[in-house]
């Protein structure tokens, strides 16, 4: 039996059950429309022996059907660096005493932000989809990411946060 009941590959979402946190809502402003009352953030979980782990979104999802990193919706009050760590061990099982945080990104447009957490693996592992985000969790080699159909804001971000991680920037 599928893991979950509800395909990632519909376009329609699966019911929603059990609480939600006051963190997952919409967010609308001058810049656009966001997930993330509170913020969001991912994690770009870099291994050089595999490349980057990047999430195929579901397709019911914003931006469904794209790659993109796991990640997600900030709790209140929760800093950006455990909020990515968190939404990236519940959505792909990234184990964050298993990871160097190297930098973060931040985008921030006032009334939303979003910050990605650049990690290198330090003990490698294979990522597990936990919830019904993904059609897929991958480790693709860094110059094959440009090929993939890439969640837009990770296709804007990805060209700097390549750069940065070339130069070997850390904290």
């Amino acid at each position: 039996m599928d893991q979950f009941p509800h395909s990632s590959t519909s376009s329609t979402p699966p019911p929603r059950t059990g609480p939600r946190d006051p963190g997952d809502a919409w967010v609308e402003g001058d810049r656009g429309r966001y997930w993330g009352r509170f913020g969001a953030a991912g994690v770009l979980a870099y291994d050089p022996a595999k490349g980057v782990l990047l999430q195929h979104r579901a397709v019911w999802s914003h931006n469904g059907g794209t790659w993109g990193l796991p990640g997600g919706a900030l709790h209140e009050g929760e800093e950006a660096v455990d909020g990515a760590l968190r939404e990236a061990f519940e959505e792909a099982a990234v184990p964050s005493e298993s990871v160097e945080v190297l930098f973060t990104s931040v985008l921030d447009h006032g009334y939303w932000s979003y910050t990605t957490v650049v990690v290198r693996v330090l003990e490698s592992f294979e990522p597990v989809i936990s919830d019904p985000e993904s059609i897929a969790l991958l480790w693709i080699p860094v110059a094959e990411v440009d090929a993939l159909e890439l969640h837009p804001g990770f296709a804007d971000a990805w060209p700097g946060l390549l750069a940065r991680l070339d130069s070997g920037e850390t904290w």
